[in-house]
């Protein structure tokens, strides 16, 4: 029988964040909403706790993944349209909605782009390494498209809560806006943090020799 590992400082980080989203169900916004944004999380939490926490992820990944989990919590919580930072910056900007939401499919793009480059990297998926970048933007988009049926779907049966999901806010632009959001996400986190994961990556095969 293998010992059971130690708690690591990731495991740590990710128990808080199972506090934080137990804590977030228990007087939301409205809990079909809710349940409908942090779904992710929760399974997120459940491959962590059965295989990801075994995988030598960069710390750039763990951390973006993370962030992206908390907005998605915070977004759960109050409903995207209702989320007070994004009213905050609405009423400074004179916005005419709460783009708190933008915020999610930029990360929607941002955090997935550099989870997906390190799986294909990892498991040598591509030998001409150039065409790379355009597998992981394609595969965000891709997600982003999937997302926004999921929206619609849920619109159509849920009633008020799907709406919610949705949450368009009278933004007829609402779909193409937030997939141009996770496009932006996504080639900014290649263009930014590539190098930073590639280097992470390295020290990481190195500490295995």
């Amino acid at each position: 029988m293998h010992p059971h590992p130690k708690l690591g400082f990731r495991d740590w980080v990710v128990i808080l964040l199972t506090v934080f989203l137990i804590w977030s169900g228990v007087n939301p916004y409205d809990r079909i909403v809710w349940a409908l944004e942090v779904v992710w999380v929760v399974a997120a939490i459940v491959m962590w706790a059965f295989w990801l926490r075994r995988l030598p992820a960069t710390t750039v990944v763990f951390a973006v993944l993370v962030f992206h989990a908390v907005v998605l919590i915070v977004g759960g919580i109050y409903s995207y349209s209702l989320v007070p930072v994004g009213a905050w910056v609405q009423d400074w900007m004179g916005r005419p909605r709460n783009d708190y939401d933008r915020l999610g499919h930029f990360m929607q793009g941002f955090a997935p782009a550099l989870a997906w480059r390190e799986v294909l990297l990892r498991n040598g998926v591509l030998a001409v390494r150039g065409w790379l970048g355009t597998l992981v933007v394609g595969m965000c988009l891709a997600f982003s498209a999937f997302f926004e049926l999921l929206e619609f779907a849920g619109a159509i049966f849920v009633g008020d809560a799907g709406v919610n999901f949705l949450g368009a806010q009278g933004d007829v632009w609402d779909a193409q806006w937030d997939m141009l959001f996770c496009l932006v996400g996504s080639l900014l986190a290649l263009s930014g943090f590539a190098s930073v994961q590639d280097r992470q990556i390295a020290a990481a095969i190195a500490d295995k020799k």
